[in-house]
């Protein structure tokens, strides 16, 4: 009995001192894990990037393998990209006759129409297909070049990996993303004005009304610096990741499922980013 009554207090005193180091020490290692890891991939962003510059010196190298991917990224994404447009620009036409119908003039729904495919889904939408096809893509190819050590066996030869793999990805999506944009806002433009045609009566001198009426010449500059921006992301990220993977297949598809998901959080992390530099100054 009393070897009972001695143990359970000091079974209770040893629980209570070992839980509360073990849950600071869980804290303190999970907060610096983090940082740690977000410095690390930071900086060594930082460091491919310049590495980017630096190898914009070997044109003869990264130019011919740009075009190719060039070709690539929107021949090959040009159908993805009209789909998706015209039916995002046939609904938000429908969505706005629904909201404006027999409240404002007729043209103000064609100028809204116009304006948040240009300003907004335009550029968003097409970010995120292209995070899905282009970035998974390239996040594959070079993981499994990584694991296969072909990136080091290119590297032995004395060739830059940069220039002759990462530039050309990287070039050729920053600069075809804004011509599918270009493509994704005529697309939908011209679905949204059919399916109001039917909805709410909207006739073409409407469309041109209202797109004049809320149009600002700065608008098409500001869809094309996202669009940019978006390339640029999208292609940096996913290369980055691609070249950090390790542990064989299972580290591509981890790379593969990354940058997807963080060129997507990036790319609309940037849109309200630019949103509030560009058109609330």
């Amino acid at each position: 009995m009393e070897t009972e009554q001695a143990k359970g207090p000091q079974r209770w005193r040893i629980s209570q001192t070992y839980r509360r180091p073990v849950i600071t020490l869980d804290v303190r290692r999970v907060a610096g894990r983090i940082t740690l890891a977000t410095a690390s991939h930071v900086g060594r962003v930082a460091y491919l990037v310049l590495e980017l510059f630096r190898g914009l010196g070997e044109w003869r190298v990264w130019v011919p393998r740009s075009v190719e991917q060039a070709q690539e990224v929107g021949y090959g994404s040009l159908f993805i990209v009209v789909v998706t447009a015209a039916f995002a620009g046939a609904v938000i036409s429908l969505q706005t006759g629904y909201q404006f119908e027999g409240n404002i003039p007729t043209y103000y729904a064609g100028g809204v129409m116009v304006m948040s495919i240009v300003l907004e889904l335009g550029p968003v939408l097409t970010a995120l297909l292209l995070a899905g096809r282009i970035g998974a893509r390239y996040a594959a190819e070079l993981g499994t070049m990584r694991v296969t050590e072909q990136i080091d066996a290119l590297e032995s030869l004395g060739r830059n990996s940069v220039s002759h793999l990462i530039l050309p990805r990287v070039v050729a999506g920053t600069l075809m993303l804004p011509v599918l944009v270009v493509v994704a806002d005529v697309v939908g433009i011209s679905a949204g004005y059919w399916a109001a045609q039917d909805a709410i009566g909207l006739t073409y001198a409407d469309l041109v009304k209202g797109a004049h009426y809320f149009f600002r010449p700065f608008d098409a500059w500001y869809s094309m610096i996202k669009s940019l921006a978006f390339g640029v992301a999208i292609t940096v990220v996913s290369c980055y990741l691609g070249l950090s993977t390790q542990q064989g297949a299972e580290g591509v598809g981890r790379s593969t499922t990354g940058a997807v998901v963080s060129s997507s959080v990036l790319i609309l992390f940037l849109d309200a980013a630019l949103t509030k530099l560009l058109l609330h100054q």
